[in-house]
């Protein structure tokens, strides 16, 4: 299992390398560049409103139909058809309820407007998601990550064309951007339903039985309702941001989505992790079978690569945000630094909230999520006046970090994990010897970016000097059985 997971892992990490970070960094970054952080900033909110009522959306199904194909495959033929006829209503419902919320924050006119495309893209891109949780589902890891990024290439593709001839760059506009988007999530939708035809046989057809789908529905609520907290303390800053800071708030908000994009670029390989883990764990557990192995294989992994690039940020904060944008303020610098700090947090909480929904700990899960938002909105709803985008970023940190604790304790409990002091001590070491080659290479009399190569390469060799990756480690588990 560990060599089924490591190679796939290694596919998954392959594709996704060669598509998102150009699409974050020459196409979303030049987006927000070329129509400013004021229209930026009012589309992620727009974004970021439909991502808090996803649950409207999904009601977990996506979970759910994950988990249960990857115990008992042949469930597809039945659960198919009901789960695409549910998905159908449930995005009727969504649009609807979500702009009447939209309508009753006070958006109107063009901003209305702008809302209803990103529902749109919403709905396309939860239709994608589902399919996927199909073909994951089966254990068809290699078509899932090829899938994964169908719409990032077409992106890549139409946009870049947008921003490269001088003509349409000029009068490139947000709306645009929206609508490549919905062009690229429906190709790759239809892209999924094509390719789960060929791999399952499944029937694409309709069932409108009522009792069998209130029944996913019931079954599937508390990973609705996991994914609507989740939702909550992750996606409803931008959203505060823009309605609490008053005349400031679109421009705020942009100077948040321009540092955050970075955290999403980092957290996107803990995301793939998760993505791989869940169905993995499902089986393992349902097999009755260790997940040790490969919980300290991830672990291992993601998190001395996550305080490295935490510390590097936080050490190269204004020289990397200079970089990537042409209008950068000392105050966006922070809030970048700030919410890399997060991102250690986001990687454990990636490996142990998905075995926890793995094992089916959903009250739990949803209980220590209830928590994030008590701790996220208290915290925003305090610091985003004060400090505006710069509270909305101390926030976050600081309640990924309790939750990450939390998914610790509890998977260790619940799954009866090994206890290894030792192991935990070593990345605290690692991360005080980071902090201080950082400090170090900082007073060299070099420049920047010769300095953050000497510090990346210290830390990439002091991963290998603590074992936390070994090239024998990597061998044993591609040969494992």
């Amino acid at each position: 299992m560990r060599r089924f997971f490591a190679q796939n892992l290694l596919f998954v990490m392959s594709v996704n390398l060669l598509v998102k970070p150009v699409w974050i960094f020459m196409i979303d970054r030049t987006v927000q560049n070329t129509v400013g952080h004021a229209a930026y900033g009012i589309y992620q909110a727009l974004m970021n409103l439909g991502v808090v009522f996803y649950i409207l959306l999904d009601v977990g199904i996506n979970n759910y139909n994950n988990r249960s194909l990857a115990q008992n495959p042949r469930r597809i033929r039945v659960l198919f058809p009901a789960m695409l006829s549910a998905r159908i209503v449930l995005s009727i419902f969504y649009m609807i309820i979500v702009c009447l919320v939209g309508m009753l924050l006070g958006y109107r006119g063009w901003q209305l407007g702008m809302l209803l495309g990103v529902l749109v893209i919403q709905t396309l891109n939860a239709l994608l998601q589902f399919l996927r949780s199909n073909i994951s589902g089966l254990h068809k890891f290699r078509a899932d990550a090829v899938l994964s990024v169908v719409d990032r290439f077409l992106m890549i593709l139409i946009c870049g064309a947008l921003l490269i001839i001088p003509v349409t760059r000029n009068a490139f506009k947000i709306e645009w951007f929206i609508i490549a988007q919905i062009f690229c999530y429906g190709s790759a939708a239809i892209a999924g339903l094509i390719l789960l035809k060929r791999i399952s046989n499944v029937r694409l057809a309709f069932s409108l039985n009522t009792k069998r789908i209130m029944k996913i529905v019931k079954e599937s609520f508390p990973y609705a309702m996991l994914i609507f907290l989740m939702s909550v303390y992750t996606r409803a800053d931008t959203m505060l941001i823009e309605r609490l800071c008053g005349p400031l708030g679109d421009e705020q908000a942009g100077v948040y989505a321009a540092a955050y994009r970075l955290l999403d670029v980092g957290n996107m390989f803990g995301l793939m992790f998760a993505g791989l883990l869940l169905p993995l764990f499902g089986r393992l557990l349902a097999r009755k079978s260790s997940v040790q192995p490969i919980v300290q294989l991830c672990v291992n992994l993601l998190l001395p690569v996550s305080i490295l690039v935490a510390v590097i940020s936080i050490y190269f904060r204004s020289e990397i945000m200079h970089l990537l944008y042409k209008h950068t303020t000392d105050q966006g610098i922070e809030v970048f630094a700030f919410l890399m700090l997060a991102f250690p947090a986001f990687s454990l909480s990636n490996v142990y909230s998905t075995l926890l929904t793995a094992n089916g700990d959903l009250r739990l899960l949803n209980r220590i999520a209830i928590l994030g938002v008590v701790i996220n909105l208290s915290l925003n709803f305090f610091l985003i006046p004060q400090y505006f985008a710069l509270g909305a970023a101390f926030a976050a940190c600081i309640t990924q970090s309790v939750l990450a604790i939390c998914f610790i304790v509890f998977a260790k409990r619940q799954i009866k994990l090994q206890r290894n002091i030792r192991w935990v001590f070593s990345f605290l070491f690692f991360f005080v010897l980071i902090v201080a080659f950082g400090y170090g290479v900082r007073i060299l009399p070099f420049g920047w970016g010769w300095q953050l190569l000497m510090l990346a390469t210290l830390g990439a060799g002091t991963i290998f000097l603590f074992r936390f990756i070994s090239f024998r480690s990597v061998m044993h588990v591609m040969k494992a059985k």
